[in-house]
């Protein structure tokens, strides 16, 4: 990376640094992060997370090394419905084998070795009976045996290591009341947790770049909603998306944040998933990251930094922050996740029964989903609810797009005698015009 583009990523990653510090994310792993020797690359992602204040839970599975150990005993893999049936012998092989990967990632996660980006951690990492668990019992006819599924997490054991700053490993065992130990999934123990901490995100690390369409196109976001729709419209898809993509769902349904879907596979893929606009896998909601509505005080600053550029350029008209605060009920912005997107002003002439639509501005970033012509239709729904028959807009350089949405070329004389006395002569902006009628 050069120069300018890293001093930019900088710049672009501080409000989520800003965002992250004291959240809790929960970050889910399986067992071939570890085998083909990925964690060691991860170590330094979750380090830098750790760094940053983000209270840390990081669940781990152990399939492929349980599996070994089992045809190692020269025993056949029992799979119901991608659930492991686990009797007694494979209950043995799933200890061991959960025991040896989180020997290791505990061993990765306390480096620090000097000159690497783990130089001076001071990763503590907490594991323990954190999770109570219930056998699965007979599905369709199968006793998966010592096959379980959480039952309870013990938040207030769980809160109080994660706020003395430690990182919580959760392993894919529980506990019964009565002593039993039982082989749980990775997708039921990271999602319980989660849920049962309100984590702010949940993150599922696996094989694929994240949820695709059938044109092979990712889909960057989704809402519940449209998870689920997914998973009916595309019956074939992969296995994985068909167990993560459901889990994910019901985390954000019932009060995580965020639920993400990224590739292990992609170095540095966590921090780009949590700190570029787009990420690079999957991210699910509850409801749609992206909102219209009336601007309030508090959202001046993200709106200057979407039109200073334009002001400095020539294409708008400077404002000023005090003369946006003064009409801030004029205004309404697109919100995406937070983040101040776009923005549109109207002016009413009450006398004249037109309205004016000012401050059109959405962010570079953004500008490829029709945004502008949802900012134009919300602008023309204000209009005809305060009795407006015509909108109009001033442009020097956007004539193409107002045609293209049904306004007319216009005279200054048809403008509003109030905004004729203001007109700017040098600017000589176009005027369009469109009727509300209808």
């Amino acid at each position: 990376m050069d120069t300018p583009d890293f001093v930019q990523w900088c710049r672009q990653a501080a409000p989520y640094i800003h965002a992250f510090r004291g959240r809790t994310f929960v970050i889910a792993l399986g067992g071939e992060v570890v085998r083909d020797g990925r964690f060691s690359t991860l170590t330094y992602d979750i380090n830098l997370l750790a760094s940053l204040g983000v209270r840390l839970v990081v669940v781990h599975g152990a399939r492929p090394q349980i599996d070994a150990r089992v045809q190692e005993k020269g025993l056949e893999l029992d799979y119901h419905k991608g659930v492991r049936v686990t009797d007694s012998v494979t209950l043995e092989c799933a200890m061991q084998a959960i025991g040896q990967v989180r020997v290791e990632i505990e061993s990765m996660l306390s480096m620090a070795m000097a000159n690497s980006p783990m130089a001076n951690a001071d990763i503590r990492v907490s594991a323990g009976n954190f999770i109570t668990a219930q056998p699965m019992g007979v599905r369709d006819g199968i006793d998966l045996q010592y096959t379980g599924e959480v039952r309870k997490v013990d938040t207030t054991a769980l809160n109080y290591r994660l706020d003395d700053g430690e990182l919580v490993l959760l392993s894919t065992l529980g506990y019964s009341p009565t002593g039993e130990i039982f082989n749980l999934t990775l997708e039921d123990v990271a999602t319980s947790a989660a849920v049962a901490l309100k984590a702010d995100k949940l993150l599922f690390m696996f094989g694929h770049d994240g949820v695709v369409d059938p044109e092979g196109e990712l889909l960057h976001e989704l809402t519940a909603l449209e998870a689920d729709q997914f998973l009916v419209a595309n019956p074939e898809v992969n296995e994985d998306i068909r167990l993560y993509l459901p889990c994910a769902a019901r985390a954000v349904r019932r009060g995580v944040k965020r639920a993400h879907l990224i590739n292990h596979s992609l170095d540095g893929a966590l921090l780009m998933e949590l700190f570029t606009h787009d990420g690079v896998g999957t991210m699910v909601s509850r409801e749609s990251l992206e909102t219209l509505r009336e601007a309030t005080i508090d959202d001046v600053g993200g709106m200057l930094l979407l039109i200073e550029p334009l002001e400095d350029a020539g294409v708008l008209v400077f404002r000023g922050r005090e003369l946006i605060e003064r009409e801030i009920h004029r205004y309404s912005v697109l919100e995406h996740d937070g983040k101040i997107i776009g923005c549109v002003a109207i002016h009413p002439f009450a006398d004249s029964r037109m309205a004016e639509m000012a401050c059109l501005v959405i962010h570079p970033d953004y500008r490829d989903e029709d945004r502008g012509e949802q900012l134009l239709h919300h602008v023309e729904q204000r209009a005809r609810s305060l009795g407006m028959t015509r909108l109009f807009a001033l442009t020097t350089r956007t004539s193409h797009w107002f045609v293209e949405r049904g306004f007319a070329q216009a005279s200054i004389d048809d403008l509003p005698i109030e905004k004729m006395r203001l007109y700017n002569y040098q600017r000589r902006s176009k005027v369009f015009i469109k009727s509300l009628k209808g």
